[in-house]
């Protein structure tokens, strides 16, 4: 080509560009659904952690961007403004922890306009908890109360209901999700993202990404909800993420620039939909447009979302519109579709053949703990806080349920944050608690000091349980010269139990790190005695130094080979026998006198060695997933790390299965189960191995690879081993594999006895063995699992530069029945141990008398107490013969001291009424033959007898109206049952 050609060319090219224009596109955003062509529904979202990386605080206010440049303050102001730009944009939001902090910094205007958007329908709340919770370690108490608390923020501010569930992210769903935390709020739907890629890839090929969970066997379909699965995650199609830093290539649609693009991007919007409208069900489809903290420049989203749907439709292929999850529901179900049906739950859950998340499971245990410990806290000071009443410019227990609800997130009490934000909801939790010293019960000088002359120590126990209660207590005390007597005068029996070396080693140590300095008088003793507590009432005691009357509390016996025969050590006195091998002091019966049960039974501790992963594979073990890479045995070094404790209320057994491993087992004299208190830790990883503590309970029961393991403290689902109910199990982890989460217990049976496992925290467990119940305690790891924490699973402690792993104390409760039998136990039991007796403490002058008006209360009527299978919070069908009938709840004895004007009830969030609820509810239609057990749900609640009917596994909650006075308005309060 010559010179002079070139020019002419080039005037040619440049005559052509001046001769056209740009100029501004209205683009048309207002596209509806079409009936007969495809209809993509674009869902603006932004998923936002409450705490991960970063602290919930951090997360918000956009700082420590060196971890992660992510400011969900900046997410809601652009988003907002992104929204007034355009009426037909839309938006989903989730997460009311960080949505509460944002409304509160907004004006008077800004609020107002804000209204307008969420009463038009721009900007709609989805799940409308505090946060997205987890769905595998949470209590579900805690799923209501974080749901309830922000549900009633949504009330109150923007009189709206959220009606759809968004629990895109969770590792695995529950059974308790879907018929508690979905149909009993009023939801139409449920969409999440992750399952098992084996039933992904099934459900891809079948179109059976959506369908109709039924999450209850006891409540049947009265509880079932629509749910619909994500063909791959929650973010968009490849090729369609706008954030700014994102690399999917926007419409170029400036035909004066360079690289027009208008019908490449378009064709690749038609494919793209065509792709998920071939596996899925109708011809409408979502499209999630969002992922991890975007939105933090809305308009870099909702410019191309206006460019794609004004140039999709004019092509005319598909249909593209702004949409929300409720218009995709009303779409779905417009369609009048059979749906296929599922039950049961979505765990365990797995990305890849080796990369099983049922670590986490059992992460972070102390973490796990204090959560469920001060869950149960929470429950009782509620209650005191209604007997009081409340107190608004006080201590109350407002902190407590914020630092409660936001602790249930999936990245929280699940165990998989980072360490620095581990400690964040921990301190959270903390000051929550100080802020609610059981209200009007003053806490004076701790137990353990030494009594001064003239002094006694009142003890008052309370019981937040709605029936009475006969337990020990037990508490520290420094001294044996000690007396406990009830509030008329009456001496109790008491028992002085020494501490164990690893309890004493435990309190050196950890004092020493959190206080900052070392105690002072040697802590030697646990003061055992008995106590009865009124329901929903406390009880006192006193403690005393027994100059006076001479007697003492008796000190436990210690022995280590008395009472052997046939070579075997019994211990317990009362209906349950625990014999051990007087040689190796291990547990070989169980033995109880009252229903006749004699059981072969050993316990057990190994390691299973965590997985570092290879060139092969790099899956490593770590905070989410559970690889392992060989199991060890824990072997206990000498006999003489077996001891007996002896004495009137109970007996102890005392091992030292090796020097980071030890527990105490206890047999109470009137009770039939044994409690085993764990030690494990530090875990050593000097050997560049980390380690994953369990312990097993083993016999010879034929249980033919079934299970049983609860959803979130509610329901027992059936586990088989290496099976999977909606698809043929490719079994590439046998072990990791049939791992599910354990928060209330786990229970094996055969034809004659089931055993059964309860515990004090949320745990990962399994039955890989006939006959045996297996449960993880404790996990160090030394890799990341490369699941996006960043870090390594190595929790410790450290004294000054001296950091050494996290030593972790825990409870199991252990019993055999005869077959049937241990449902009641387990019911009544796990409600005792999530609820236990609460121990409050003042000194006063011995000579003067108790300083309270009263010694001994109940709340409720005195003759009264709530039947065995109802907790204020009921029991599984078919359960058990006496727990799985209807139950009924008097009002009028519930609330003796207030007259009742009006009893309404609502939603299990109280957030409509149910009346209501149940009216707007969608009715889906379910493919297939299906057995249609009878429903039974508790009637209405008569208006002049006042009586709650509950059936089993029902929840119900009211608003229940008094009339205090007459000149004082009502007062509305929010019981649940």
């Amino acid at each position: 080509m010559t010179m002079a050609t070139a020019a002419v060319l080039f005037a040619v090219l440049l005559a052509a560009i001046t001769v056209a224009e740009s100029e501004y596109i209205d683009y048309n955003t207002t596209h509806k659904i079409i009936a007969d062509k495809i209809n993509v529904h674009l869902v603006p979202h932004s998923h936002d952690d409450v705490g991960w990386l970063k602290t919930v605080d951090q997360y918000y206010v956009g700082s420590n961007n060196s971890i992660r440049g992510a400011c969900v303050q900046n997410v809601l102001d652009s988003v907002i403004s992104a929204l007034l730009e355009d009426k037909n944009r839309k938006f989903i939001y989730v997460e009311m922890a960080f949505f509460q902090r944002w409304w509160r910094q907004q004006s008077k205007a800004k609020k107002t306009k804000v209204k307008e958007l969420v009463d038009s329908g721009q900007l709609e709340f989805i799940n409308g908890g505090m946060c997205m919770h987890d769905e595998a370690t949470p209590h579900y108490i805690d799923l209501i109360d974080q749901t309830t608390l922000g549900h009633q923020f949504i009330k109150e501010e923007f009189g709206k209901t959220p009606r759809v569930g968004w629990q895109i992210d969770p590792f695995g769903h529950s059974a308790v999700q879907a018929y508690l935390l979905g149909a009993e709020l009023g939801f139409d739907s449920l969409f999440f993202a992750r399952i098992d890629y084996q039933d992904r890839a099934k459900r891809l090929k079948q179109k059976t990404l959506e369908v109709v969970w039924r999450g209850s066997r006891s409540l049947g379909s009265s509880s079932q909800i629509f749910t619909g699965i994500f063909p791959r995650h929650y973010d968009p199609p490849d090729g369609f993420t706008f954030e700014i830093n994102d690399v999917s290539p926007p419409i170029q649609d400036d035909i004066l620039l360079f690289d027009y693009n208008v019908q490449e991007r378009v064709n690749d919007f038609v494919s793209a939909a065509l792709a998920q409208a071939n596996v899925t069900r109708t011809n409408h489809i979502m499209w999630t447009m969002g992922t991890d903290f975007r939105y933090q420049y809305a308009n870099s989203w909702f410019r191309q979302m206006d460019k794609f749907i004004h140039y999709v439709n004019q092509d005319g292929r598909v249909n593209a519109l702004y949409s929300t999850p409720s218009i995709y529901t009303d779409a779905k179900y417009a369609a009048n579709e059979q749906w296929p049906l599922k039950i049961d739950d979505f765990f365990p859950y797995a990305d890849h053949a080796n990369a099983y998340w049922t670590g986490y499971f059992t992460s972070r245990p102390a973490l796990k703990g204090y959560v469920r410990v001060l869950s149960g806290y929470y429950q009782a000071a509620r209650q005191l806080e209604f007997f009081k009443g409340r107190n608004e410019s006080g201590p109350n227990t407002d902190a407590l349920a914020d630092a409660l609800a936001i602790a249930q997130h999936h990245d929280a009490v699940s165990g998989t944050e980072r360490q620095h934000v581990a400690a964040d909801y921990a301190k959270r939790l903390s000051i929550g608690y100080a802020e609610c010293p059981l209200l009007n019960i003053s806490y004076c000088p701790p137990s353990e000091a030494t009594l001064p002359n003239q002094k006694i120590l009142v003890i008052v126990v309370y019981n937040p349980l709605a029936w009475k209660r006969n337990e020990v207590v037990q508490i520290p005390v420094s001294t044996r010269e000690v007396f406990v007597q009830d509030s008329t005068g009456k001496e109790i029996e008491s028992q002085l139990l020494p501490l164990s070396n690893a309890t004493m080693s435990i309190r050196k140590q950890y004092v020493k790190a959190y206080i900052g300095k070392s105690l002072g008088e040697e802590l030697k003793y646990w003061l055992a005695f008995p106590v009865s507590v009124p329901p929903l009432g406390f009880s006192t005691y006193i403690l005393s130094r027994p100059e006076r009357t001479g007697r003492s509390s008796t000190i436990s016996m210690v022995c280590r080979s008395e009472g052997s025969v046939n070579n075997s050590v019994e211990v317990g006195q009362g209906n349950l026998k625990l014999l051990y091998s007087a040689d190796e002091g291990k547990l070989t019966h169980y033995v109880n006198s009252r229903n006749l049960v004699t059981a072969s039974v050993e316990q057990s501790y190994s390691y299973y060695s965590g997985n570092n992963g290879t060139d092969k594979d790099p899956q490593a073990s770590g905070a989410y997933v559970f690889r392992s890479n060989g199991s060890f045995p824990i072997k206990s070094d000498h006999q003489a790390s077996f001891t007996v404790l002896r004495g009137p209320i109970l007996d102890e057994v005392h091992q030292q299965v090796n020097p980071w491993v030890s527990q105490i087992t206890r047999i109470f004299k009137e009770k039939e189960h044994a409690e085993v208190e764990f030690t494990v830790g530090p875990i050593p990883i000097d050997d560049g191995i980390g380690k994953e503590i369990i312990t097993q309970f083993t016999t010879t029961m034929e249980t033919n690879r079934t299970f049983y393991t609860d959803s979130n403290g509610r329901d027992f689902i059936k586990r088989i081993r290496d099976f999977r109910t909606d698809w043929d199990l490719q079994v590439n982890q046998p072990i990791a594999g049939n791992y599910y989460p354990v928060n209330l217990g786990l229970y094996v049976q055969d034809s004659s006895t089931e055993l059964s496992v309860l515990v004090d925290r949320s745990v990962g467990g399994s039955s890989l063995v006939d006959g045996q119940i297996e449960l993880m305690l404790h996990r160090r790891l030394i890799h990341d699992d490369a699941r996006g924490v960043g870090e390594a699973l190595n929790e410790t402690v450290c004294i000054v530069d001296n950091c050494e792993g996290l030593t972790i104390q825990g409870k199991l409760y252990l019993r055999i029945d005869p077959i049937g039998e241990g449902a009641k136990w387990r019911r009544t039991v796990g409600q005792e141990l999530y609820s236990p007796l609460l121990l409050a403490f003042t000194e006063q002058d011995e000579d003067k008398g108790l300083h309270f008006k009263k010694s001994t209360f109940s709340g409720i009527d005195s003759s009264y107490s709530l039947p065995n299978n109802t907790a204020l919070l009921t029991l599984q069908i078919e359960e058990d013969k006496d727990y799985s009938v209807k139950a009924s709840v008097e009002l009028k004895k519930l609330f003796p001291n207030k007259k009742i004007s009006k009893v309404t009830e609502m939603s299990l969030s109280a957030n409509q009424e149910r009346t209501e609820m149940e009216k707007n509810k969608l009715v889906w239609k379910v493919g297939g033959s299906i057995e249609k057990p009878k429903v039974v749900r508790g009637g209405p609640v008569d208006p002049a007898e006042l009586v709650v009917e509950l059936a089993p596994m029902e929840i119900r909650t009211f608003f229940i109206f008094f009339d205090l006075l007459q000149t004082v308005p009502e007062v509305e309060n929010h019981w649940v049952m």
